[in-house]
């Protein structure tokens, strides 16, 4: 809180939730995020926008990880396979990892309020 905040004193009890771990958060009345949303939604990385768009780049990768996507991939193109896998791995954190971690640092006693 910043001096001139109408709030009165917190009455959080931050030693409580620095203590809490991830699966003590009751993230029961966020809502899902729907499709739709998503569809809407402004992909960042950094903060900076991202474009949806597939970008063209070179890269080396081992010949094993090739033989292997090629493989997977059968009447499909093995370079979108590794594009999903990639995709995937980004994902792996998860979407509720990341929250949790967005609601600690939004209720650290040293964020400011906005």
């Amino acid at each position: 809180m910043n001096d001139d905040s109408t709030l009165e004193r917190s009455q959080t009890d931050w030693k409580t939730l620095e203590d809490m771990k991830d699966e003590d958060i009751d993230l029961s009345e966020i809502p899902e995020i729907t499709t739709e949303q998503m569809a809407r939604a402004t992909l960042r990385f950094g903060g900076k926008p991202v474009s949806r768009r597939k970008v063209r780049v070179n890269i080396y990768l081992d010949a094993e990880v090739v033989a292997y996507f090629k493989a997977q991939a059968g009447g499909r193109g093995y370079q979108t396979l590794v594009n999903e896998a990639l995709k995937e791995s980004i994902r792996g954190k998860g979407i509720e990892t990341i929250l949790r971690r967005v609601i600690r640092e939004e209720m650290s006693p040293g964020a400011n309020p906005t």
